[in-house]
């Protein structure tokens, strides 16, 4: 698991943190070939969601998101967005390789691997996909998590 991964894994929810660590093990121990999973989005801030929200709006660009600050799973550390990392160095976003050979793309077994462990995929959202996007099930709802009490670090608590 890449430095990377780790960092944005520390800044998740702590009630998640150990189950995305294990996850990404499991994706990685699946993946045989030279695809490793890199976490490129966690938690984002408000102003991060706000900043994202502004593309394709009021910046140039193509929307990436409709939700604004507070709208997202992200802003509250219960949702990731992965890449694969191609031999330690290239990124990819591409969901049909089988870099391993097993006759499974590996985006997919990934995929598999994230839902047995109940995390909803956004490439299942009937509009608006977001194929890199994971987010927690039963913590995926905005508005509830919006009306929650906030602990000393920011997150809310459960």
């Amino acid at each position: 698991m890449d430095r990377y991964t780790k960092n944005r894994i520390q800044k998740l929810h702590p009630s998640v943190r150990e189950e995305v660590m294990s996850i990404i093990k499991e994706c990685n121990t699946a993946l045989t070939g030279k695809a490793k999973i890199r976490i490129t989005q966690g938690l984002r801030t408000d102003q991060e969601q706000n900043n994202l929200y502004a593309i394709g709006r009021t910046k140039p660009g193509k929307k990436v998101t409709h939700a604004k600050a507070g709208q997202s799973i992200h802003n509250y550390g219960f949702a990731v967005d992965i890449c694969l990392l191609i031999d330690n160095k290239q990124v990819s976003w591409d969901t049909l390789k089988d870099w391993d050979n097993d006759k499974v793309a590996d985006w997919y077994e990934c995929v598999k691997i994230f839902a047995k462990n109940g995390w909803n995929w956004g490439g299942n959202w009937k509009t608006f996909k977001d194929i890199p996007h994971f987010e927690k099930k039963d913590y995926n709802n905005w508005r509830k998590l919006s009306k929650l009490k906030k602990d000393k670090n920011d997150y809310v608590i459960l």
